[in-house]
């Protein structure tokens, strides 16, 4: 009697890529609806969160500057814009308001989540500064990242993400086709 020994390769599963996924939007016109529906399609999907919601202080507000950001491990809101008062035109980014929330968000990237959510790459993100630091943790961390791109930031985008890049509508039947991929 003889006996045949076969011997099983264990499957090799790659490590998943990240990637990076814009949401892009037309100037001034911040796809809240599709951050909310994007957030809602990680969550039945079962998919671990960290980053930030963006919300309206007022939403009757003319005032665009007057937004939090909402922190989606903690539910702490932070303005990251500086108050210039009721009679300044134009907005002014709150730079050290900016590191706290991105510090916070950067210490839940401990708890390995599925995606991070940010709300915009903005003028920062283009000057190399704002979340790109964070952005680059949350790739090393194999962490997929979905960000706000308003068009005129999006050759900027296309440069930073080059290969690892994907870009949605804010159409709410695309970005759950897109979340149910990423399973």
């Amino acid at each position: 009697m003889s006996v045949t020994l076969s011997i099983r390769t264990p499957e090799v599963v790659p490590p998943r890529t990240p990637s990076l996924a814009a949401i892009v939007y037309p100037q001034n016109k911040y796809p809240a609806a599709a951050f909310e529906a994007l957030v809602a399609s990680c969550r039945r999907n079962r998919l671990s969160l960290a980053g930030v919601l963006q919300h309206p202080v007022d939403a009757a507000s003319e005032r665009r500057c007057d937004v939090l950001l909402e922190d989606l491990s903690t539910g702490r809101r932070t303005s990251i814009y500086e108050d210039r008062g009721a009679g300044a035109s134009g907005c002014r980014l709150d730079e050290s308001a900016l590191a706290e929330v991105a510090a916070r968000i950067e210490g839940s990237l401990g708890d390995a989540p599925d995606v991070l959510v940010l709300n915009k790459f903005g003028k920062a993100e283009c000057g190399g500064g704002g979340l790109l630091d964070l952005i680059a943790k949350a790739m090393e961390c194999n962490i997929t990242v979905v960000i706000g791109v308003p068009q005129s930031n999006l050759f900027a985008w296309r440069v930073f993400a080059g290969e690892f890049g994907t870009e949605l509508s804010a159409d709410s039947g695309e970005i759950e086709r897109w979340v149910e991929g990423l399973r």
